[in-house]
C-alpha cells in the first residue's frame, strides 16, 4: 500500500510541477479565499447588524494587513481556517473571531474548493478550446486530402483528413459541453451553511455567494458540506478523463504510422517533436507522441484516484477533497492538451503517399457492392459477394485496383451469381463505371450522406464548428468577467471598512 501511495504522491507532484499556466491574477488559492470569505463576512455582517459597526473598522484593518503580507514574495499564505485565524487574531485582536458567526470550516473550506475548481474548468474550457480550433484549422487545411481510414487496425475506407479530423474535434465539443455542465453544478456557493444543518444566525446567503461571485446556492445545507463537496472532484475527473481518452485515440492512429517503412502521415523532424535514436541511428522516435501519450495515461491515473478516494468513505470526508490532488488533475490535462496542440502543428501530411496506399490497397471496393445496388437494384451481400471475390483475385495475382482487367471482373460477376444462385445479364456497370467505382477521390466527392465527407457537407461542418469554438470562447470570457465583476465589487465594499488612514 505504501508504495502505491507513493507512486500516486509522484504523479501529484510531477504533475504540480509543471510550469504556471495561464491563470486569473492574484493567485485565487486557499489563502486568497479565505481572505475573500472574510471580507465578504465583514461587509454583509456589518450591514445586516450581526457585526457591530464600530468594530467593523479594526477587523477589517487587520484583515487586509493579514492579506497585504500574503501577496509579499515568501509571505505566509495559510490554506486552513485553524491556520489563517491565527494570524488575524494577531493583527486585529480576538474581537477578530467575530467574524465567525454562524460559519464552519466545513463550508469555507467546501467553499474556497468549489472556487478554485471553478477557475480550474475556465481554464480547461480555454485550453480545451485553443487546441479544438487548432484542430480545425488543420481540417479546413485538409479537406481535400483523401487518406486511408481504419478500422480493427486494418485500412478500412478512403475518407478526406479533413473530415476524419471534424470528427475527433467533435469529441472534444462534446467534452466543451461537458465542462460546461460540470461547471453549473460547481458554481454554487456552499457558504452559509457552517457544517450540516445551517446556524441560528440569520445568515444572508445570497449576497455571500454574489459577493464571491457564485450564480447560485447549494440549496440543502447538509449537501453543501457532506455530498456535493467530495462529489465535484470526481465529476471533473470524469470530464478530464474523457478528454484524455481522445487524446490517447488520436495519438494511438498517429503512433500506427511509424511501423511502416514509408508512412504518408508522421511528425515534422526535430524541434522537441523526434529525437533520434541512442543506439539505431536510422530511427527518429517521436518523442512528442510518447510524451503526450504518457501524459494522458497520468492524467487518467489522477482522474480514478479521486474516485478511489471517494469510495467507501462516510460523508462529508476529506479524503477526495484536496486542492493539490485535484488541480493537478487539472493541471495534467493542460498540459496534455498543450502538447496535443503541438503536435497538430508539427504534423506533416502527404497526400501523394496517402493516395498511392489507397491505390495500392482495395480501401474502395465496398463501392462496387453499393454502385450495383444503387445503380442496378442488385442485393448488397450479392455485391459485397463479387467485390469480394475480386478482391481475392487481386491480391492472389498482386494486382492494384487500377490495374484490374475489367475482363476479370466480368467473369466474377457471372460466376458470382452462379455461386448465389441470382438471375441476371452480364456485369451492367461499364468499364469506365468499374474505375470510377475505384478512385478513392471520386467516392469521396460522390458522398451523400449528411455528416460525410463531401465539399458540401465539410463546409456546412467547418462552419458549424467554427461557430461552437466562437460560442465557448464567449462563455469563459463571460463567466470570468462574471466573477471578476463580483470579487471588484467585493473589494470595493470591503475598502469602505477600513479606518479612513488606509
Amino acid at each position: 500500500m505504501s508504495r502505491i501511495k507513493a507512486g500516486i504522491g509522484a504523479l501529484i507532484l510531477s504533475a504540480c510541477a509543471l510550469p504556471a499556466l495561464a491563470q486569473p491574477a492574484p493567485l485565487r488559492d486557499e489563502f486568497f479565499w479565505l481572505g475573500e470569505i472574510n471580507k465578504a463576512t465583514a461587509v454583509i455582517n456589518t450591514d445586516e447588524g450581526l457585526l457591530e459597526r464600530g468594530m467593523a473598522p479594526r477587523i477589517a484593518a487587520g484583515l487586509d494587513t493579514v492579506l497585504r503580507a500574503g501577496a509579499q514574495p515568501g509571505g505566509r499564505r495559510p490554506s486552513t481556517v485553524i491556520t489563517f485565524e491565527p494570524l488575524l487574531i494577531q493583527a486585529a485582536g480576538v474581537e477578530a473571531t467575530l467574524l465567525h458567526a454562524g460559519r464552519s470550516s466545513q463550508d469555507m473550506h467546501a467553499t474556497y474548493r468549489a472556487a478554485i475548481i471553478r477557475d480550474d474548468l475556465l481554464t480547461l474550457a480555454d485550453q480545451l478550446n485553443r487546441t479544438t480550433a487548432t484542430l480545425l484549422r488543420l481540417a479546413r487545411q485538409h479537406e481535400g486530402t483523401i487518406v486511408p481510414n481504419y478500422t480493427n487496425g486494418v485500412a478500412a475506407q478512403p475518407n478526406s483528413f479533413g473530415h476524419y479530423l471534424l470528427g475527433h474535434a467533435a469529441g472534444l465539443q462534446r467534452d466543451a459541453d461537458r465542462i460546461r455542465e460540470t461547471f453549473a453544478r460547481v458554481d454554487r456557493s456552499p457558504m452559509g451553511t457552517t457544517v450540516l444543518n445551517g446556524t441560528s444566525w440569520p445568515l444572508n446567503r445570497q449576497r455571500m455567494a454574489q459577493y464571491l461571485g457564485f450564480a447560485a446556492l447549494v440549496d440543502n445545507a447538509y449537501d453543501a458540506g457532506q455530498i456535493s463537496s467530495a462529489e465535484q472532484p470526481v465529476e471533473v475527473g470524469a470530464v478530464v478523463t474523457s478528454i484524455a481518452l481522445h487524446a490517447g485515440a488520436f495519438i494511438q492512429d498517429i503512433m500506427t504510422q511509424y511501423a511502416q517503412p514509408r508512412p504518408w502521415m508522421l511528425l515534422q523532424e526535430g524541434g522537441g517533436n523526434t529525437y533520434v535514436s541512442s543506439a539505431m541511428p536510422q530511427k527518429r522516435n517521436p518523442g512528442l507522441l510518447n510524451d503526450t501519450r504518457s501524459q494522458a495515461s497520468t492524467v487518467i491515473t489522477l482522474a480514478t484516484g479521486r474516485v478511489l478516494q471517494a469510495h467507501n468513505i462516510t460523508p462529508g470526508m476529506s479524503d477526495p477533497k484536496s486542492v493539490r490532488d485535484n488541480t493537478a488533475m487539472v493541471t495534467a490535462t493542460l498540459r496534455m492538451l498543450q502538447n496535443w496542440d503541438k503536435i497538430l502543428g508539427a504534423l506533416v501530411v502527404s497526400p501523394e503517399r496517402a493516395l498511392e496506399e489507397l491505390n495500392s490497397d482495395w480501401t474502395a471496393s465496398q463501392e462496387l457492392a453499393d454502385l450495383l445496388m444503387r445503380q442496378y437494384r442488385l442485393p448488397f451481400r450479392v455485391g459485397h459477394h463479387f467485390a469480394s471475390e475480386i478482391v481475392d483475385y487481386a491480391k492472389d495475382h498482386d494486382i492494384r485496383p487500377t490495374d484490374f482487367p475489367y475482363a476479370e471482373a466480368q467473369r466474377i460477376y457471372a460466376q458470382t451469381l452462379q455461386e448465389m444462385k441470382v438471375e441476371g445479364g452480364p456485369l451492367p456497370i461499364s468499364e469506365a463505371e468499374f474505375r470510377a467505382a475505384l478512385d478513392p477521390v471520386a467516392i469521396i466527392r460522390a458522398r451523400a450522406t449528411s455528416g460525410g465527407p463531401q465539399p458540401a457537407e465539410m463546409q456546412r461542418m467547418l462552419a458549424a464548428a467554427d461557430a461552437a469554438v466562437a460560442q465557448q470562447n464567449g462563455w469563459v470570457s463571460e463567466h470570468r468577467a462574471r466573477i471578476a465583476t463580483a470579487l471588484a465589487s467585493l473589494d470595493a465594499d470591503f475598502r469602505k471598512l477600513l479606518p479612513a488612514a488606509n
